[in-house]
This record gives C-alpha cells, sequence and structure tokens, in this order.
C-alpha cells in the first residue's frame, strides 16, 4: 500500500492550561480555595503570602518583567524546567478534622468491659465495624462471616455471629447493631423497665403488629388488640419516644455527614440597604516574591545578554513568575465573576433577600442570569454550584434559590417555591385524624389559580419530606 502526504485543515476548540485552571478556581468554595492557595504557595517557589496590613498596600503594580529579551536563542528543554512530582493518579483527598471518640471506638471501649474471650472479641470488633453512622448493621451475617473468613482467617457462622451480636446489642447507645427498625425499637424497650400499661402494649404492638402499624392501619390494631382508643393513643406516644436512628444518639466524635459550612458571600441588610461582599477573610493574599525579580535582573549582564551557566535557571524562574502571574490573574477574575453573579442574583430576588420569605422568590433559571451578567450557562452554573450566602436569616444554598415557573389562571408567573409554600401550609393546618389526599391538595390549589395536576402535587410533596396521606394519619 502506498504511503503519501497530504494536508487537513480543520477546526477544533480546546482550553489553554490557564482556562482550565481558571474553571476549576471558579468552582471552588471558600474553605477548598484557602486549600489551593496555599498549595499553591507551597509548590510555587516565587509565590509568597503577603502579610501587610491593607493600610500600607501602596497599590503598587508588580513590574511586569519580560525576560523574552534576555533570551533570544532560548534552547533550554521544556522538561528541564517542569515539576513532576506527582502521578497522575494522585487525587486530592478532604481532611476531616474531628474531636473525640467516633461510635465504632465508643462501642469497642464498652466491650472491653464485658470480659469476652479473645476471638469473640475480634468478632465483635469487626462487627461494630460493620455498623453505619445510623447505628445499624445492614449486612446478613452470612456475608460478614465470608468477609471475616478472608480477612481475618477466622472460621466463624452466621449462629456464632448472633451470639456475638447479642452482646452488642447490649451497649449503648439502646438499639445499637439493630437489622432493621422493628428490632431497634424492640431492643431499645428492652432497656426500658414494662411497668406501666401502655409500655406493655407498646411492645406488643411491635412484637406482633409492626407491619399494621408502619402502615398506620389504627382502626384495624384498635380492634384485633380489643383496646380504648386512649390506650391506643398513649402506647403510640411511647413508641414514639423510641429512637429510629440510635447512631444519632452518639455525637462526640462528630460525622463527616454534616460538615461545617464556611459561606462564600456575606450579605447584610440594614436601612433599607443591601451590602454584599465576598467572604475573603481567611484567603491568603499572594504576591510575587521580589527576590526573584531581582535575581533574573542579576543574572543580565550590561549588555544584555545571559550567561550560558544561568541559562537553565533564568529559564526555570521565568516560567514560574508565569504561573504566578496566571494564578493571582485567575483569583482576581474569580473574585469579579463571583461578584457579578450575585450581584445579579441579589437584584433579581431582592423581595426575597429582604426578610427571606420563600413565597417571594421569583422563578429564575440560570439562563436568566447568565443573560443579565453576559456571562455563560456553564459559567453561572459553576459559581452557583456547592456556594452559599450567609444573610441575616440564615445561610442559604445559591442553588436553592433557583426554581421553574408556574403559571396561573391570570397568566402571570409565579415561583414553585410559592407552591411548595401553599402545599406546606395546606398540610400542616389539615385534620390528622382525616388527612389531605393528593387529589383534594389538587383541588384546592386550582381553586386558589393554581393550574397544577396531582402529579406535579405528589412530587412537590415528595420533594418537601412529606409522606402520603395515609402515613399522616394520627389518631
Amino acid at each position: 500500500m502506498a504511503i503519501n502526504q497530504k494536508q487537513v485543515l480543520s477546526l477544533q476548540q480546546k482550553l489553554s492550561p490557564q482556562q482550565i485552571q481558571m474553571i476549576k478556581l471558579l468552582e471552588l468554595p471558600t474553605m477548598q480555595l484557602e486549600q489551593r492557595i496555599k498549595q499553591e504557595i507551597e509548590d510555587n517557589i516565587v509565590l509568597e503570602e503577603d502579610e501587610r496590613p491593607a493600610e500600607e498596600d501602596t497599590g503598587e503594580e508588580p513590574q511586569q518583567i519580560s525576560v523574552e529579551e534576555y533570551l533570544r536563542e532560548d534552547d533550554t528543554p521544556s522538561y528541564k524546567s517542569r515539576i513532576n512530582n506527582y502521578s497522575k493518579d494522585d487525587k486530592q483527598r478532604p481532611v476531616y478534622l474531628t474531636e473525640g471518640r467516633s461510635l465504632q471506638e465508643y462501642l469497642v471501649e464498652q466491650l472491653g468491659y464485658r470480659n469476652l474471650p479473645e476471638r469473640e472479641m475480634r468478632l465483635a470488633v469487626y462487627l461494630v465495624g460493620s455498623i453505619d453512622e445510623d447505628g445499624y448493621l445492614r449486612r446478613d451475617l452470612e456475608s460478614i462471616a465470608d468477609d471475616i473468613a478472608f480477612t481475618m482467617g477466622i472460621e466463624t457462622s452466621a449462629e456464632e455471629l448472633e451470639r456475638v451480636l447479642g452482646e452488642i446489642h447490649e451497649l449503648e447507645p439502646a438499639g445499637i447493631g439493630a437489622r432493621d427498625l422493628r428490632e431497634c425499637l424492640l431492643l431499645q424497650m428492652a432497656q426500658m423497665p414494662l411497668d406501666t400499661r401502655p409500655r406493655r402494649l407498646a411492645r406488643k404492638i411491635l412484637t406482633s403488629y409492626f407491619d399494621e402499624f408502619a402502615k398506620k392501619h389504627y382502626e384495624k390494631l384498635m380492634a384485633r388488640l380489643q383496646v380504648s382508643e386512649e390506650d391506643f393513643r398513649e402506647a403510640i406516644a411511647e413508641i414514639r419516644r423510641l429512637s429510629p436512628k440510635p447512631g444519632n444518639l452518639y455525637a462526640e466524635g462528630g460525622s463527616d455527614a454534616a460538615p461545617y459550612i464556611v459561606p462564600d458571600f456575606i450579605l447584610d441588610y440594614q436601612d433599607g440597604r443591601f451590602n454584599l461582599s465576598l467572604n475573603s477573610s481567611n484567603l491568603p493574599e499572594v504576591r510575587i516574591n521580589r527576590r526573584y525579580v531581582e535575581m533574573i535582573r542579576s543574572m543580565v549582564g550590561s549588555d544584555g545578554k545571559v550567561r550560558e551557566s544561568d541559562r537553565e535557571a533564568l529559564q526555570f524562574v521565568k516560567n514560574k513568575i508565569d504561573s504566578a502571574k496566571w494564578f493571582i490573574s485567575a483569583i482576581k477574575q474569580r473574585h469579579d465573576t463571583l461578584m457579578r453573579t450575585m450581584q445579579t442574583i441579589l437584584d433579581y430576588q431582592q423581595e426575597y433577600f429582604k426578610d427571606g420569605d420563600k413565597s417571594k422568590l421569583r422563578p429564575m433559571i440560570l439562563k436568566d442570569v447568565a443573560d443579565r451578567t453576559g456571562l455563560d450557562v456553564s459559567t453561572i452554573s459553576r459559581v452557583v454550584n456547592s456556594k452559599y450566602v450567609q444573610t441575616q436569616f440564615g445561610i442559604i444554598l445559591l442553588k436553592s434559590l433557583f426554581s421553574e415557573a408556574m403559571q396561573t389562571d391570570s397568566g402571570e408567573e409565579v415561583s414553585s417555591y410559592e407552591i411548595k409554600h401553599i402545599l406546606q401550609e395546606c398540610i400542616d393546618e389539615e385534620d390528622k385524624r382525616h388527612p389531605l389526599t393528593d387529589e383534594t391538595l389538587m383541588d384546592i390549589l386550582n381553586a386558589k389559580g393554581y393550574r397544577i395536576a396531582r402529579r406535579t402535587v405528589a412530587k412537590y410533596r415528595e420533594m418537601l419530606g412529606i409522606p402520603v396521606a395515609r402515613l399522616r394519619k394520627q389518631i
């Protein structure tokens, strides 16, 4: 087959390394940005933290050093000035700082006081490690037995693990290590004295009629138990005092599931005026170390040429200075983009930011903000993702301010938050003995002028975390 050459003209769209760096910085929330800046200071020798007070800042821009004129014949290979200390498989992992003992450590400590044989102790510690943050052992014992044989070399059975699990069930908090909700509630009742009729009745309900209780078939339960409504109500009250998630009763070690939120914006509202600012109090100010600028000048002779022995070092410092300038510029551009976007959102949702009433939220999508700022929709998406604003009524996730529009009978567009607010009010004020069905809620909303289907009512109800009418029923 003959080999030939040909020219092909094609148009491709590629992001420069600087654009990629800007995109990544734009996505970072405040806390991660602080870590990213400190990491850049460690990686780039020409960057340093500016510790000067704000009033001492002269406002001078770093002198622009152009080294190209000194490198008329730059033949230094690029790989000689490239840092390659990281593997492509390296990943940035979040570091969580917690205090105190974790739930598992607390349980192992209690096991130490029970004087178990060494074999049972090792099995119990493994079972404790399989308990999730809610306090449940969600894996079946047969699978755990296989894992123990593979990882620890101990042949065991589900029956032996069941006996060891019985020891864990006696630990605090009550209900720990349960396989399901029914077992969890019964374990908690087992540690309570059954000295009253409501507690004895509650235990009987959980033992023999749990499915009917979970489905809230209260009339059927009262008929089967042959008890009065008052006695049944007292028994249900005893069950509701129990915790469905015993792991939450222990909180000494903290939880990664509820991290501390640092707001990205601070919004003050006083005397009818808004004051918006970026939360940059903990962000280090960076600048180019002038020693390296002077170093470049010292390497250049009076004739404007660079000595051969200094050429490689000069190229290395030049690359680092260029990288530092790009990073400082990207930080500034991130600041401008975030403020521009947040100011547009503030102007769009001024009525909401005055008092935090969600019913005053206007319908808003990403394109609305993009059109007003002149930025791309993808840029707005990166700005609002994982960003928070601190207001006088709490810390708000920016993404939660966006909602779809619904149309009323009069043709007016309202936010879906307004529909949810009315839906929540209707359910809060309903007769719990006869809760409103989705179809009834649809009729109420339609009567108020909101054209909405029953399936949409169900969707909004689920988004609000509200169960169906049958599960909301009380006696």
